[in-house]
């Protein structure tokens, strides 16, 4: 009988999302088992591999509304559940990725801007999240808006969220995750200076691939001349709707154009995923069985098993 993957002190909550994906788990790993392998070998098992070292990746698009926030607070939350150490960095001043964790980030709150511009220890703003023990947020406040201009002046100041990042040492995390706001300034320079990974959430609209191209540009120039070992390993189709066949159509278009960096799994439009931020929640506890957070769970997994051959 497969075992919840549960480790030792989760909460309840995290204890009740993951009994709910248990049996639709073990339905997958039996299904994916090829002859002669046992099932739990495949894809599907509740154990997801360790990487080597720490996965840094930025989610990143500078077109807004495409679902970074949501993909970025939501896989951080699968792979917690499956006994990842994960921290979520908010680079974006909306702060809705604090929100959605809830992790304070009202005014006066110590928070990234801090670490990027008055060279506060990462260790005195990372938080962990409400009954979720392997998830850890560092929040963003509305002070974050204006380190864009204060950055200007600063020396390496394209290295200082890399700098801060590399001080850490409380907690060995597995991946570290930062949602970057929607532009292509200074914060989403320190995102890609600081990360190994980019991860680009693609919307399935008409729009789809504009300003991706601009975006590429940049993680090629920060390769380039900042950060050598920057790639972009990830891309993740949101917003499908399967009822029209424009939606196939962008899916298709991007599956061509990247090949085998976009994930296998789409993530659906979903009502719940939208409603879950409003709970002070992922919708991986909010709502597990949903479609959306059955989504997101296959992506995260699938990320994880990228591990092994990143």
């Amino acid at each position: 009988m497969t075992q919840t993957p549960l480790n030792p002190g989760d909460s309840p909550l995290v204890r009740e999302a993951l009994s709910s994906v248990v049996s639709r788990e073990t339905s997958a790993t039996q299904t994916a088992a090829q002859p002669g392998e046992a099932p739990g070998d495949g894809n599907g098992d509740g154990t997801w591999p360790r990487p080597a070292k720490c996965r840094v990746i930025a989610v990143a698009n500078q077109k807004g509304g495409v679902g970074k926030t949501t993909t970025s607070v939501n896989i951080a939350a699968a792979l917690s559940m499956h006994g990842q150490r994960v921290l979520v960095v908010d680079l974006d001043p909306q702060g809705n990725a604090s929100t959605a964790l809830t992790t304070e980030h009202h005014v006066g709150v110590r928070d990234v801007y801090q670490v990027l511009v008055d060279d506060l220890p990462m260790a005195d703003i990372v938080k962990q999240v409400p009954e979720m023990p392997n998830l850890y947020c560092a929040p963003a406040t509305i002070d974050l808006a204006g380190a864009e201009i204060e950055l200007v002046s600063l020396v390496a100041r394209e290295t200082r969220l890399r700098r801060g990042l590399a001080a850490y040492k409380a907690i060995e995390f597995d991946y570290i995750i930062i949602d970057c706001p929607p532009s292509l300034g200074l914060l989403t320079v320190n995102a890609l200076v600081a990360a190994d990974e980019v991860m680009i959430p693609i919307q399935c609209e008409y729009y789809a691939l504009e300003g991706v191209t601009q975006l590429i540009r940049n993680v090629d120039l920060v390769k380039a001349h900042l950060n050598p070992t920057l790639r972009l390993s990830t891309i993740v189709l949101t917003m499908y709707d399967g009822r029209t066949r424009l939606a196939s159509q962008v899916a298709d278009e991007v599956r061509a154009h990247f090949g085998d960096t976009v994930l296998n799994t789409v993530i659906p439009r979903s009502v719940r995923l939208s409603e879950a931020p409003s709970y002070g929640q992922s919708v991986m506890t909010y709502d597990p069985g949903s479609s959306g957070a059955m989504a997101y769970m296959d992506a995260a997994r699938e990320i994880a098993h990228r591990a092994k051959v990143a």
